[in-house]
């Protein structure tokens, strides 16, 4: 049976990340049969050890990339993890009421919203309605990168800057402050790497 009082710390949470995606990499999953929790075990409730904010990208599924079973993580999934008011409820909804003590913003490598956003800005392009509000979301964090460098290297910086600043935003919340005065949570950025699987953290 699992319960609020078997809340994970942050620092084993992220251990668990960390050696779940070494198996990822590697190549051998826990499996199936070897999960923590099975389906009759989560019937009344959840309590997931670490949050993820990721993007929707068909390629960077968390639960894979983690190699994490039912009722691990929570996750939720926009283009281009942005922040936004509704992400920040269900963020809210898992430190308050699911006791997560973990949130990981996880971009990936060659992201596509991310690389909109960039030509966007560079070109001064725009995008269908919808589309141009993702990549204004993401604008503000990615500006000023060096056009001199080759666009393979600046998308590589704007996606990392993207994550620090979905991470800043989510920090600069009310309840993002009251959370670091605890001392309890940690919210921290990722780079999925698309061609090798590995996850790199930031300022871990």
């Amino acid at each position: 049976m699992i319960n609020a009082s078997n809340a994970t710390s942050a620092d084993e949470s992220l251990r668990r990340l960390k050696e779940g995606n070494e198996r990822f990499v590697s190549g051998n999953p826990t499996g199936l049969g070897s999960y923590r929790y099975s389906r009759s075990d989560l019937t009344e409730a959840q309590f997931p050890y670490a949050t993820i904010l990721g993007c929707s990208d068909s390629r960077v599924p968390p639960e894979l990339v983690f190699d994490t079973g039912l009722g691990e993580v929570f996750v939720i999934r926009v283009a281009g993890n942005v922040f936004s008011p509704v992400v920040a409820g269900s963020l809210q909804y898992a430190g308050s009421h699911l006791n997560s003590q973990l949130f990981v913003v996880l971009g990936h490598s060659r992201c596509g919203a991310v690389d909109a956003s960039l030509r966007s800005i560079e070109n001064n392009t725009r995008h269908v309605a919808r589309i141009q509000n993702l990549v204004d979301h993401i604008a503000p964090g990615i500006r000023d990168i060096d056009v001199k460098l080759p666009f393979d290297e600046r998308l590589c910086i704007a996606v990392e800057r993207n994550v620090r600043w979905t991470v800043q935003q989510i920090l600069n919340t009310p309840e993002g402050r009251v959370r670091q005065a605890e001392g309890i949570f940690k919210i921290l950025g990722a780079i999925y790497d698309i061609e090798t699987g590995r996850v790199r953290f930031l300022d871990d």
